[in-house]
């Protein structure tokens, strides 16, 4: 740290002073001066990224940026820039040297300690917590030395960390606030916040003689319980219609069984477990999203005639195709309607009748066009007389 130079003539030293810092975190160094005293002709060097300030009767005398000096002079120090040595001198005077690193401090971690109350226009309100990182660099020695260093041989950012980080949080909070930004879209305005969080404690800041450079925010996160909320609302979308995830069950149960080396009973099994699966699902989402419709449809559901399995012999209600017992396949009656002209018996929705040929078309009203059922005389709805009755 300190060096001492060359002999004079009268066995007196020229002294040099100087600080190479070897860490990452020093803020302020002493230079260790025998006796406070510092001789006339002592050579100072302050490098790059420093500041050199000179304290002289308990004031700040000087601040001396980057470059080589002498110092001469008899009461008080007169610092001059370096032109040539000068060996005679006077009796030394008492002045204490501080070495100031002016450098940028980066990687500086903050965060909130106690969650950070928020009204949210989706949520109501929320507890939030945030954390990130900052830079700062001293910008006023002399400040500095006044306001926070003090008589400090040594001084350190972990000295004066918690005094700023509580600054921060405190700036960072009233950004939030104002910027009234709902917690779903906090996530893509990191950035405006960081610089309004930056302008608001620019100024408390500068009162240590520190200048914030820059401030990040990595992170605004909320409760774990909100969280669990948003990722069940999540997956209700991403699950959106349940009949269509009923039929996506059951697909998967086909393939499923298809591969079982079990063969037909694990089919019907893996068939009617997906059906199961998904018939529970699409009762569930019908009761939060139609409960009226629910409640109408019960009652017949509940009176609707049962299809009994022909392997078994469970009784299964509704429209299953499958047991929901055994998985068997069930033999449900097709629905019969009577041909338009010969009255035989043909499955519902067939368009062509398989004893006489005819078209299987209603007739129609040929005064207004209503339809008619097979052999009705006259029309239901205006009460004319229709062209096939007899």
């Amino acid at each position: 740290m300190g060096i001492l130079d060359r002999v004079n003539p009268f066995n007196q030293f020229i002294e040099v002073i100087e600080w190479l810092d070897d860490s990452s975190n020093t803020m302020l160094y002493r230079f260790p001066v025998q006796d406070q005293e510092i001789k006339n002709g002592a050579k100072l060097t302050v490098r790059e990224s420093q500041a050199a300030v000179f304290v002289f009767q308990g004031q700040v005398a000087d601040v001396f940026g980057p470059g080589m000096y002498t110092i001469d002079g008899g009461n008080t120090p007169i610092l001059s820039k370096i032109g040539a040595w000068k060996y005679g001198f006077n009796s030394p005077f008492k002045s204490e040297v501080y070495f100031v690193n002016t450098k940028q401090f980066t990687d500086l971690k903050w965060g909130t300690m106690n969650p950070v109350m928020m009204r949210d226009a989706d949520f109501g309100m929320v507890r939030l917590r945030a954390f990130g990182i900052y830079t700062i660099r001293i910008s006023d020695p002399r400040a500095f030395i006044k306001e926070v260093a003090g008589t400090n041989a040594h001084f350190e950012t972990e000295n004066i960390e918690g005094q700023l980080k509580r600054s921060l949080v405190s700036g960072f909070t009233d950004a939030l606030g104002e910027a009234k930004i709902p917690a779903l879209d906090l996530a893509a305005s990191y950035d405006e916040l960081s610089k309004i969080a930056r302008d608001k404690l620019r100024e408390e800041f500068a009162t240590f003689g520190i200048e914030l450079t820059k401030f990040f925010v990595e992170n605004i996160s909320l409760p774990p319980e909100v969280e669990a909320a948003m990722d069940k609302r999540t997956s209700m979308g991403v699950l959106g219609d349940a009949q269509r995830y009923a039929q996506f069950q059951a697909a998967d149960a086909m393939r499923d069984a298809a591969q079982n080396p079990s063969g037909g009973a694990g089919l019907g099994a893996g068939l009617g477990a997906g059906f199961a699966v998904g018939g529970a699902m699409a009762n569930a989402m019908g009761s939060m999203n139609q409960p009226q419709q629910q409640q109408q449809q019960g009652g017949a559901a509940a009176s609707a005639p049962g299809v009994k399995c022909p392997k078994c012999g469970a009784n299964n209600t509704g429209a299953s195709k499958f047991c929901n017992e055994c998985g068997a396949k069930l033999e449900v009656a097709a629905e019969t309607v009577p041909c338009v002209k010969c009255g035989a018996e043909l499955r519902a929705g067939a368009k062509f009748c398989g004893e006489c040929g005819a078209k299987q078309e209603k007739p129609k009203c040929p005064n207004c066009q209503a339809e008619a059922a097979p052999g009705a005389k006259f029309c239901n709805e205006c009460g004319t007389k229709m062209d096939n009755a007899g």
